[in-house]
């Protein structure tokens, strides 16, 4: 039986991303000391890898597919397929940003202010390009983790990747400019999607991610409405696209299908209550394939 090889980035992501994979229909076992997760997809094997060295394994074909940042598939310079994006991260349906931070009580406002400084990073040679592209001569250290704490006394600035700031305000930092942002890729080995089977079924996984993914925060609604109070209705809602109105047995009435941000409807559907809508229903997506 033909497989896939997927890599599945080790770490902060994990939780999230095997979750995401079960929304999209795809079970993932993972044993805490095992590498080698199971699932309930005989043609697919997974192997847990850190997102830093996805890009590497996937470029020398030891993984035929795998999940990790575009930052760093950036950073590692490594020659793979994208095949598509996964805006997910560890705390949010959001991008990540990698930005330079300074301590509070600095002088530093800009990236120029720092010229003959040393920066603080995990992610060195995207930091080098940076300040290589503003012509500001710095020096750029590897930070091994815990990188908020370096400034002042072991690096003058950081560079580091952030969802909400706090963990950097936390620290006494404030951000002064974004060096990078980044979402979570679905990338491929060159020569496994060139192979027919294999690019059917890594974009069949893409597709059902991503369907997980758009259905995340967002239910669907429907309700029953007079014709004459359809446009009423219709201009309540926030439309993903536009709404699917089907025709009832009763032909003065109208069925209304739609799909809504979670967020929205605890003010909405008491609007579509007072424009003329009956029989509301909420209820919870899965998936949404565009």
């Amino acid at each position: 039986m033909s497989k896939i090889r997927l890599g599945i980035p080790k770490g902060s992501l994990q939780e999230a991303t095997i979750a995401l994979f079960a929304a999209a229909g795809f079970k993932i076992y993972a044993n805490g000391r095992s590498y080698f997760p199971a699932t309930d997809d005989p043609e697919l094997e997974c192997m847990l890898i850190r997102a830093q060295e996805m890009a590497r394994y996937v470029e020398q074909g030891v993984l035929d597919a795998g999940l990790t940042g575009l930052d760093w598939v950036i950073e590692s310079g490594r020659k793979v397929e994208s095949v598509c994006d996964l805006v997910y991260a560890k705390q949010s349906r959001g991008k990540v940003r990698w930005v330079l931070a300074v301590p509070e009580d600095s002088t530093f406002n800009r990236a120029e202010d720092l010229a003959g400084k040393t920066i603080a990073t995990e992610l060195v040679e995207v930091t080098k390009r940076y300040f290589a592209g503003k012509n500001v001569p710095v020096q750029v250290d590897f930070s091994w983790g815990a990188t908020e704490v370096k400034p002042p006394m072991l690096a003058d600035a950081i560079v580091e990747v952030t969802e909400t700031g706090s963990s950097l305000r936390a620290n006494r930092l404030r951000i002064i400019e974004t060096v990078l942002e980044s979402n979570t890729l679905v990338i491929a080995n060159k020569k496994a999607y060139a192979d027919a089977w294999k690019r059917e079924k890594i974009d069949r996984i893409a597709l059902m991610l991503q369907g997980a993914i758009y259905a995340q925060g967002r239910v669907g609604l429907m309700l029953n409405v007079q014709q004459k109070d359809l446009q009423s209705v219709l201009a309540v809602l926030p439309a993903l696209n536009s709404p699917t109105i089907s025709a009832l047995s009763n032909s003065e009435w109208v069925a209304v299908n739609t799909i809504l941000e979670e967020t929205v409807v605890r003010d909405v559907i008491p609007r579509l209550k007072s424009a003329g809508a009956t029989g509301i229903v909420e209820y919870p997506l899965n998936k949404v394939v565009m």
